[in-house]
């Protein structure tokens, strides 16, 4: 079969120099065979999509994951490289941060765990499930249809027992990421788990979290006297906690701003307050309430006590989009199903699965607004804007349609039965 030239595959050839030739050529074969992919998968199930006459050994394949000589460092580099270049070009870099458990069955699987499953798991009921725990990092993207931002992973580390802890790795990530791009602004949004990190991160970075509602919190530390003896003092008097400070203001301010691509109003207060358990430096506090009494109040933070309450809700609301990352790289691009068990394959496998989600979203992207699939079925007549599943579905109609131009000829796909077998298998899962 002749080579497929795309602008999957010229997009793809931009990361050939992490690989050897030979794996390179494995490389850009599994990433279509991926995409392609109409079963589980596993390589077994990816191979014959990928390499359907058999040009390499089937055993090269599933070396390539366990074995391979790359590193993965490398692609997230490239590919966070790629899209800050493309997508992010001057605006401040906001990242989500989050983990997410990928089932896999079999205890011999390498750098697997019992955990708990949060999205089982109830305050008074825990799920615990085994698998691979792993630390993500996204970029924050706004597309150009506006709405809902993309969250694209741009990093990964897995979690193993009794090694490095979530919020260790999570400070490796974020590290890395401001070496990529040293002259960059970062944000870091992130659910409470991790809001220790706010007094960990680099210089010209924020961390944007939740803040606990029975946090001890202090005022300022006052202006020091002069000619006085002994070490200024570190922070301030004793404040109420933000439950009980949000039951005392009475001078609320009405904002309205995006959630999640959605307008909202929410009333909220903020004051510059000292956590410091957490960070010995100033943070914004931000209290938000609704105000038509529905929803219990919401209580957040920012290490840049500069930043307005509005784009720190916005921020935050954003941040559940990693969620969406998560869900749509199990369910769509099957990231729970590779079966290697050894050595680096679990870890690079899982990797791949996340790194495939940003790469579909960015060539889909990338493609002029005339040429990107958008399909409303009859039970979405409200549908505005692309899912994953659109994008996905337009990059199986471009690598089939030239397949099929190099199997038969151009004259082919301008045949009505190609078209629609061209349609039917892009929708394909």
């Amino acid at each position: 079969m002749p080579t497929i030239t795309s602008t999957w595959t010229e997009l793809i050839q931009q990361f050939f120099s992490v690989f050897t030739a030979p794996g390179a050529e494995i490389f850009l074969r599994l990433t279509v065979g991926w995409v392609l992919c109409t079963a589980r998968r596993t390589i077994t199930g990816i191979l014959p999509f990928a390499d359907p006459h058999g040009r390499h050994a089937h055993d090269a394949y599933h070396r390539f994951f366990p074995d391979g000589c790359w590193q993965m460092e490398r692609l997230w580099q490239g590919l966070a490289v790629l899209l800050v270049n493309i997508l992010c070009p001057k605006e401040v870099l906001t990242v989500a941060l989050d983990d997410t458990l990928f089932h896999h069955s079999g205890r011999k699987m390498e750098g697997a765990g019992c955990w708990r499953d949060a999205v089982r798991s109830t305050a008074r009921h825990v799920v615990y499930a085994w698998g691979l725990n792993l630390v993500v990092l996204t970029l924050q993207v706004q597309p150009p249809w506006g709405g809902q931002p993309l969250g694209l992973p741009i990093n990964m580390r897995l979690h193993r027992k009794k090694e490095q802890t979530l919020i260790e790795l999570a400070k490796q990530m974020i590290q890395e990421v401001k070496e990529w791009f040293p002259e960059r602004p970062l944000r870091v949004v992130a659910d409470g788990f991790y809001a220790c990190l706010a007094g960990r991160m680099p210089d010209n970075t924020v961390v944007i979290s939740r803040i606990k509602r029975n946090a001890k919190l202090f005022d300022l530390a006052p202006q020091r006297k002069q000619k006085r003896r002994g070490r200024p003092r570190t922070k301030g008097r004793r404040l109420p906690c933000p439950e009980n400070m949000a039951a005392s203001v009475r001078d609320w301010k009405r904002v309205k701003f995006r959630q999640r691509g959605k307008w909202v109003e929410r009333l909220v207060y903020t004051r510059q307050v000292l956590w410091y358990a957490v960070c010995r430096k100033p943070i914004l506090l931000v209290i938000s309430r609704d105000p038509e009494g529905r929803e219990k109040d919401d209580f957040f933070f920012s290490t840049d006590v500069t930043m307005d309450a509005k784009t720190v809700l916005e921020c935050y609301g954003d941040r559940w989009d990693i969620e969406d990352t998560f869900k749509n790289t199990k369910q769509l691009l099957g990231g729970q199903e590779p079966q290697t068990w050894k050595r680096q394959g679990p870890e690079r496998a899982a990797a791949m699965s996340l790194w495939l989600y940003a790469m579909v979203w960015l060539w889909y992207l990338k493609r002029p607004a005339a040429k990107r699939w958008f399909c409303v079925r009859p039970w979405q007549r409200h549908k505005t804007t692309p899912s994953f599943a659109d994008a996905l579905a337009c990059l199986r109609y471009e690598l089939w349609q030239d397949r099929i131009i190099s199997m038969f000829g151009k004259s082919v796909v301008h045949d009505k039965k190609f078209e629609f077998l061209l349609e039917a298998l892009a929708s394909v899962a």
